[in-house]
């Protein structure tokens, strides 16, 4: 079995039944009171970002995934409520995996 990154993430798009290709992901974590960018990516064919951290780079803390959606509804044409989402959560045990997945729409996510 392949090392996987630590946190990975899941992008569908409700209104249109599919993945959501190509939202620009910012993964950050909290540090002294402040967020720090850890890593990036963007979601492949899937909606899925797998490789966003090497694999035993995870620790202990707070952590912030922010999902760029203007880009996303501007390529569709599509005139969105929310330009990002963001979803903070804690990471207390760094052996664990913990995938975050979204589910988006124009005016909800």
């Amino acid at each position: 079995m392949t090392a996987r990154s630590p946190i990975t993430t899941h992008v569908l798009d409700t209104s249109k039944g599919r993945p959501a290709v190509g939202v620009r992901v910012v993964l950050e974590v909290e540090t002294l009171g402040q967020f720090v960018h850890v890593a990036s990516g963007m979601t492949n064919d899937d909606g899925r970002i797998a490789d966003l951290m090497t694999p035993g780079t995870l620790e202990s803390g707070v952590y912030r995934l922010t999902f760029g959606l203007a880009d996303y509804w501007l390529r569709h044409g599509i005139s969105g409520f929310y330009p990002e989402a963001s979803i903070v959560f804690e990471v207390r045990d760094p052996e664990q995996h913990y995938h975050v997945p979204l589910l988006l729409n124009p005016f909800g996510r």
